[in-house]
């Protein structure tokens, strides 16, 4: 019942987005960002106790409109082509492989299960060809004790030999050690800022808030929040997880930094975001690359709950591509196409207001072509108005497309013309639908009532059949090489018609006809 009420509030804060000055939705953001710290706190401890590094590998079914190929078959784990060719590089001593490899393994990535057992192999073998950053890593597992006996002694030897090979990085595990007096001789705080320093000035991430934390909490120091705040918001910039809670922290308590519920929540979140129930995601792609589409559906929509933004776009794209075989329970049994439209807008529109420009979009087209939900033009403008506003370049283009016609928005060409301009600034690929855009206002401006426009104007409703008549006609392999060759002869002789008419031109007492 407690982690029910906890989904709730988390899609409150996403209808929370918009800034806001009402007395509720203030109350709101502060009920949200008690629950976001509560988890993120998880989040953090969770990593520690479990011995895994709080590593989440988010990957999106869809690519717009289309499934994201790409992607999904890089996530197939070992199956996967490119793994076994690392795999086989590595057992021919390719040192740069045995790294990968054991980079994979130890942090489960695309789509490979975490193994600390065969993490510690490559890494060992990668370490006997010399390889620094695998020393550092040895020196992490003996320090976490995963897939090892913890060794503290161990973990500060493979240390101290990846920082004299300047992997500055290295330096902060050693002074983490100094810290607290594991596997050293005693406890050194003076020491230890001087290692954090070091990889501070490297520009590693790890010391900026290690630092962040001596000068917050006064250990080895006279306590500075505000260079703590620096420190911090250096390691912010850099993606440090500890450090982005940090942040967060004070930004909730007004520490430092200005008080902001609404930044304290969405640092919170994406902290949160790396606890360890992000294996529910995990196991909602292993389930969709299996083909079992109904327990896909059912673990991404658990993760929609708790807030996550790729899982509610990913659920929506499954009920929009699969229909039935989604198998999405409805009210009285299995949903209808009406409640399976409804659910996928309302996890569209929630994983928009977290910025998905291209749920935004697919909001705007269902209005626009009345898919799944009524026809409105006037909630199609307002959900690419919210995708424009994230510089979506076709967001632009369908807004100044309703401009043109009076869609929705007002007619106004003048505007419509600036949003076709903006779109091609933002995607220069959209070059040529652009300059078709433009040449079908400047006909409209200057032929208004003409044949020409209610030509283009009727493209529209023509374009469907004009599409299908291509699918089953033209694509066909024999016709389509039948049409190639005729479009051919055609070219040839409209260039030697239009050669024959300049030779006309050029010798007008030249009877037509007439040899040359």
């Amino acid at each position: 019942m407690a982690m029910t009420m906890k989904s709730v509030l988390l899609l409150m804060l996403g209808l929370a987005m918009v800034a806001t000055s009402s007395g509720a939705v203030y109350k709101m953001y502060e009920e949200a960002v008690t629950l976001y710290a509560e988890l993120a706190e998880a989040a953090l401890t969770s990593s520690l106790i479990s011995k895994e590094p709080p590593v989440i590998e988010p990957v999106r079914l869809h690519s717009g409109t289309e499934e994201n190929k790409e992607a999904l078959r890089k996530s197939r784990g070992e199956d996967d082509e490119d793994f076994q060719i690392t795999e086989y590089q590595a057992q021919r001593g390719n040192t740069v492989a045995m790294h990968k490899l054991g980079l994979l393994y130890y942090y489960g990535l695309r789509g490979v299960r975490r193994d600390y057992g065969k993490a510690y192999h490559w890494f060992s073998k990668a370490v006997e060809k010399g390889d620094t950053r695998a020393m550092e890593l040895l020196g992490e597992i003996y320090a976490r004790g995963a897939g090892v006996e913890r060794n503290y002694t161990e973990a500060y030897k493979w240390l101290t030999l990846a920082a004299r090979q300047q992997q500055y990085s290295a330096y902060n595990g050693l002074g983490y050690l100094y810290v607290k007096g594991y596997g050293v001789e005693k406890k050194n705080l003076t020491k230890a800022k001087e290692f954090f320093e070091i990889a501070a000035e490297h520009k590693e991430h790890g010391g900026y808030y290690n630092l962040g934390v001596l000068y917050l909490k006064g250990i080895g120091v006279k306590r500075d929040v505000m260079t703590a705040c620096n420190f911090f918001l250096r390691a912010v910039n850099a993606g440090q997880p500890k450090a982005i809670y940090q942040v967060a922290k004070l930004f909730q308590k007004g520490v430092g930094l200005k008080r902001n519920l609404h930044m304290a929540a969405v640092m919170y979140k994406s902290v949160a975001e790396r606890g360890p129930w992000s294996s529910l995601s995990r196991w909602a792609l292993e389930s969709y690359l299996k083909g079992d589409i109904g327990k896909a559906l059912l673990l991404y929509s658990r993760m929609a709950d708790l807030g996550y933004e790729v899982a509610q776009s990913n659920a929506a794209w499954i009920l929009d591509r699969y229909g039935e075989e989604s198998i999405c329970m409805g009210e009285s049994g299995f949903c209808t196409d009406m409640e399976r439209h409804l659910r996928a807008h309302a996890l569209w529109w929630q994983a928009s207001e977290q910025g998905n420009e291209h749920a935004a979009l697919l909001i705007g087209d269902a209005y626009y072509y009345g898919r799944g939900v009524g026809r409105d033009y006037e909630r199609a403008a307002e959900a690419y108005m919210h995708a424009q506003s994230q510089f979506n370049a076709q967001a632009m283009f369908n807004l100044g497309y309703m401009h043109e016609h009076g869609h929705g928005l007002p007619l106004d060409l003048h505007l419509a013309k600036r949003y076709y301009d903006q779109a091609v600034e933002v995607d220069p690929a959209a070059k040529l639908p652009v300059m078709l855009a433009l040449t079908s206002l400047w006909i409209r401006k200057n032929y208004d009532g003409s044949f020409l426009v209610h030509f283009i104007d009727s493209l529209p409703e023509v374009y469907p059949v004009i599409e299908e008549w291509v699918e089953d006609v033209l694509m066909d392999e024999g016709n389509a090489t039948i049409f190639t060759l005729f479009a051919c002869l055609v070219t040839v002789l409209y260039l030697r018609e239009r050669q024959r008419r300049q030779v006309a031109a050029a010798n007008p007492q030249q009877p037509d006809g007439a040899p040359n």
